[in-house]
């Protein structure tokens, strides 16, 4: 029960951030990307302590921007492509595949992935008695 509650509440509170960050630099947000980035938060927390956060903070930051990525993709294939609800388009932008994630998006992602990655380990650390992280930069 308390690893259901632990995931809950990274994952919420991963979608909060994530909505937040949407409202805060984009002036609007939709509901799909709450769910979105209560997974990646999630993913953040999981993917740290099954190395028990050993794994130097690039590789971290490096396979959360490969997840970020996917689940973007593939979010942007139903949420914008087959339902049709045009909650982003980076059509415009460089280095873009079929408008659903492009590179410079990827570059501000990966420091999200760096924040997410130090909060959601704390997170654990603090509220539900996990791993204390300890990073390596190198």
């Amino acid at each position: 029960m308390k690893r259901i509650s632990e995931y809950l509440f990274l994952w919420a509170v991963g979608g909060c951030m994530y909505y937040g960050f949407e409202v805060l630099f984009r002036g609007f947000s939709h509901w799909s990307m709450f769910l979105l980035g209560g997974v990646c938060f999630l993913f953040f927390f999981i993917q740290g302590k099954m190395v028990h956060w050993q794994d130097p903070l690039w590789r971290q930051t490096l396979r959360c921007l490969v997840f970020v990525t996917a689940m973007e993709f593939i979010t942007g294939i139903i949420v914008n492509k087959w339902l049709g609800m045009q909650v982003w388009d980076y059509s415009e932008l460089p280095f873009q595949l079929l408008g659903q994630i492009c590179l410079p998006f990827m570059v501000i992602f990966s420091g999200l992935c760096v924040l997410g990655i130090f909060l959601s380990s704390y997170i654990g650390y603090l509220f539900y008695g996990e791993e204390k992280p300890r990073f390596i930069l190198l």
